[in-house]
């Protein structure tokens, strides 16, 4: 199989730069349509749109309406079509940036993703994760390319909940996990590849970043101000953590995220990081690795406020048919979990939810 490394065009970050980083954005075209919430628009948006008009661009502000949906990919995709568009600008979070990505290949024009909170990885990847209209996993929709711009403003990262760069540490703290069991099984990437070495090193800085800085970055982040951990982070968040899940591969823990979209109920109540982050856990018992590092990561999710119990997955007194769900969805065809080396049925995913549960109540 052929390594295959992927990665934006560019990646720029830094405090300020959604006001100094206008030319990076302009060299993309003066026909720009703007996709953000409206709760995103009036934070970051407006300005932005009004920025942008003053150096004599076409701005177009569409409101995203919440999920990452092909019936939302098509309505804006129409409106861009409709109106000449040449530059597709996603600001805000993972869903929001997912869609712009599918609007930008439907379109065949480049996109700028400007994520306005650190809460996931999906900013540089040539990938999105497209859900139903009720909010269920369907597919990955797969791109030619990755964004041609990836810009991140620290300053507008650090006046988002405190609760959302958490999620962005446990969302990215999967990335070693996952690739590792990737590399060790000789498995496939996101990317369409075999992990090369540039992938894996990546990978691993990811998660020495996250353990060396997270615990100072959220302090940063609950003071609202920009500091070099809050930096790090944010670069390990985004950055590391999307070129390591895109080239170095995922695996459990991101499959047992999408099994829980099986389920309805007060766990969609959680970011996508914070479920992630009870996938990552119980792929570490699954592979039965050493409980020195099983317990490293759950004392550090607990020191960020992360999740480590089903009832902090909003699962408590789950059945175990229930779980049976989750994990008959996150072994599914085509899911991460089949690039390990060993193979998992639904029943192993759902004991080792259930054991995970039993282990941190039971030891910590």
């Amino acid at each position: 199989m052929e390594k295959v490394f992927a990665s934006p065009s560019r990646y720029v970050q830094g405090k300020g730069v959604l006001k100094s980083g206008l030319d990076h954005i302009l060299a993309l075209g003066k026909r720009a349509l703007l996709l953000a919430d409206s709760t995103v628009y009036e934070i970051a948006g407006r300005q932005l749109e009004e920025d942008l008009k003053a150096r004599s661009a076409f701005v177009h502000y569409e409101a995203f309406h919440g999920e990452a949906s092909d019936v939302e990919i098509d309505r804006v995709s129409q409106v861009g079509r409709d109106l000449d568009i040449q530059v597709i600008l996603g600001l805000g979070g993972g869903k929001t940036i997912d869609t712009a990505k599918a609007i930008a290949d439907k379109l065949q024009v480049p996109v700028a993703i400007l994520p306005t909170v650190a809460s996931t990885d999906a900013p540089t990847s040539a990938l999105s994760v497209i859900y139903s209209e009720e909010g269920v996993f369907e597919r990955y929709l797969f791109y030619s390319k990755n964004p041609e711009l990836v810009l991140v403003d620290t300053q507008v990262i650090a006046q988002a909940p405190v609760r959302l760069l958490a999620s962005g540490i446990a969302d990215a703290l999967a990335t070693w996990v996952e690739g590792r069991a990737v590399i060790e099984a000789h498995g496939a990437t996101m990317a369409g590849g075999s992990p090369s070495i540039a992938a894996e090193a990546i990978a691993r800085a990811c998660e020495a970043t996250l353990f060396e800085n997270g615990l100072q970055a959220l302090a940063a982040a609950h003071a609202k101000v920009v500091t070099p951990a809050l930096e790090a982070v944010v670069e390990a968040n985004t950055l590391l953590s999307g070129i390591g899940f895109e080239s170095c591969g995922l695996a459990a823990a991101h499959a047992i995220h999408n099994g829980f979209t099986a389920l309805h109920g007060d766990i969609h109540s959680l970011t996508h990081g914070e479920k992630v982050a009870y996938g990552t856990l119980t792929q570490l018992l699954l592979e039965n690795r050493p409980k020195e590092e099983l317990d490293r990561y759950i004392r550090f999710y607990q020191a960020l406020g992360l999740p480590t119990t089903l009832e902090e997955v909003k699962l408590a007194g789950v059945a175990y048919e229930d779980l049976v769900k989750v994990g008959a969805l996150a072994t599914q065809d085509g899911e991460t979990i089949h690039q390990m080396a060993q193979k998992f049925t639904a029943s192993d995913v759902a004991d080792a939810l259930l054991a995970l549960d039993a282990y941190v109540r039971e030891n910590f």
